[in-house]
């Protein structure tokens, strides 16, 4: 397994070995001991399954506040996507930046998102499923997002963004301006 660290270094790139034949692949997607070693001691307490039947699907960006703040250990099992994580912690030197990177089924990576930080993803394709662990248990009182579109932002989606498809939800969250620093 593999840990590369972004511009904005609590987020991680991980990738898993991949062991391939005629019949197919093996890799191990998770060791506690590796993560640890790599990142931080975490415990998962949840892991969420999600499906987008449409390409040009976008998520986010979500973060649940304090005292349910989560990590999260994100992979695409199926499909492409675009995956955008938003550094949300005012005492950050990477305040309000991005990273971005895609993730599929066939390159097998997976992306450490601290807490702290907003997440979000685009479909590359139609039917892209997600997987992902989190360290806390999903909490509607402290569930939080920004705009996908804040101009403050920047994202180069890699959508045209009048075609993009979200939940009415996603459509309403407030610029960055806006929500402030959550994450003190």
């Amino acid at each position: 397994m593999k840990f590369q660290k972004l511009s904005i270094p609590d987020v991680v790139v991980i990738s898993p070995h991949r062991i391939q034949d005629a019949r197919g692949f093996f890799m191990e997607t998770f060791r506690q001991d590796l993560f640890e070693t790599a990142i931080a001691p975490i415990q998962f307490v949840q892991e969420n399954h999600s499906l987008s039947a449409q390409q040009s699907t976008i998520r986010g960006l979500h973060f649940q506040v304090e005292p349910r703040a989560q990590g999260k250990l994100v992979r695409c099992v199926a499909g492409a996507i675009w995956d955008v994580v938003v550094d949300m912690r005012a005492s950050s030197r990477t305040f309000r930046q991005h990273v971005s990177v895609e993730l599929s089924a066939e390159n097998g990576q997976q992306l450490w998102v601290p807490p702290g930080f907003a997440h979000g993803f685009c479909t590359m394709v139609p039917n892209a499923e997600v997987c992902y662990k989190v360290t806390e248990y999903y909490s509607a009182e402290h569930d939080r997002g920004i705009a996908f579109d804040d101009p403050d932002l920047d994202i180069a989606w890699p959508v045209n963004l009048d075609e993009a498809i979200l939940s009415m939800k996603d459509k309403q969250h407030p610029r960055l301006s806006v929500a402030g620093a959550p994450f003190a």
